[in-house]
């Protein structure tokens, strides 16, 4: 008869609960790790997610700041060729002022930009003339050879009150606006042009010493020149007056809506006959100018 031994039972069973704790410790462990590395793949793949779409968007607006540079460059070359074209439209159709001839071609439609056109034609030329005359100076040329050099500096300044006066037909207020000078010219722009007693001012200190009479022939332009230009300036402040008043006269809130329109009508008519008469006013304005300084041509510089 065998003998079973209880000490032997109770070992038996320790170890299996051993093997058991462990086995179930290790499967716990197994399974916690695999968590670790599921929540550690999702981050990295969360981080991948959102770089991916970070490049997308960057390169999104990275097409769309190239589409929109594209379409202004565009937009900046059709606008040249359109300029280029109606240039050349203009001169295909004759309306830039011949430098040569009496008569001026009509300049209804472009009369600014041709007279810009025509006035940085004459301004280059004036340069060049005003550079031989002043070569000729240093270089002691004689009375006779300053004479001529001097004729056509002021032959050449008819030119341009002549462009002036074509110019005020087509767009007297661009000459009134004096777009066509520089900001620092413009802040002494009268009425299209320079006020010839400041002018006088200006040369009287570039001149070589002068006489009694020539000094008192300046004064007196000066005079008379600043005298003229106080009742130019007063007519124009009338004008400007009386072109007001007539477009604040009447009213339209009357209950005849045709009787409304007739007297606004007129009122506008009205408005645009002493509109008219501004033309005559600035091209007296550069009869004046252009008079008032050549009484000084006999002045050496």
């Amino acid at each position: 008869m065998t003998d079973v031994s209880p000490r032997t039972d109770i070992s038996t069973d320790v170890d299996t609960d051993d093997k058991n704790q462990r086995l179930d410790m290790g499967q716990r462990n197994a399974v916690m790790a695999s968590d670790s590395s599921d929540r550690t793949k999702d981050k990295s793949d969360q981080k991948t997610l959102r770089r991916l779409a970070q490049n997308r968007e960057a390169a999104r607006k990275s097409r769309l700041r190239k589409k929109a540079y594209v379409q202004q460059l565009e937009s900046s070359r059709l606008k040249l060729t359109q300029l280029e074209q109606e240039l050349q439209r203009a001169r295909q159709q004759g309306i830039f002022i011949s430098s040569s001839g009496d008569q001026a071609h009509s300049m209804t439609g472009n009369g600014a930009m041709t007279f810009d056109v025509e006035y940085a034609r004459w301004l280059e030329e004036q340069n060049k003339q005003i550079n031989e005359l002043r070569a000729a100076v240093n270089s002691h040329a004689s009375d006779t050879e300053l004479r001529m050099i001097v004729d056509g500096v002021l032959a050449h300044y008819d030119e341009v009150f002549r462009l002036k006066g074509v110019a005020a037909k087509a767009d007297v207020f661009h000459l009134l606006s004096g777009m066509w000078k520089t900001p620092a010219e413009r802040c002494f722009l009268w009425l299209g042009g320079f006020r010839s007693s400041e002018l006088l001012k200006l040369l009287v200190s570039q001149l070589e010493p002068l006489t009694e009479q020539q000094l008192m022939g300046i004064s007196n332009l000066q005079q008379s020149s600043q005298q003229t230009e106080d009742a130019l300036s007063q007519g124009m402040e009338a004008l400007q007056q009386s072109l007001a008043e007539t477009l604040s006269s009447g009213s339209l809130g009357s209950s005849n809506a045709s009787g409304n329109v007739a007297n606004y009508m007129g009122q506008m008519a009205t408005a645009m006959g002493k509109l008219g008469t501004l033309e005559g006013f600035i091209r007296q304005i550069f009869i004046f100018a252009f008079f008032s300084l050549r009484p000084c041509s006999g002045c050496r510089v």
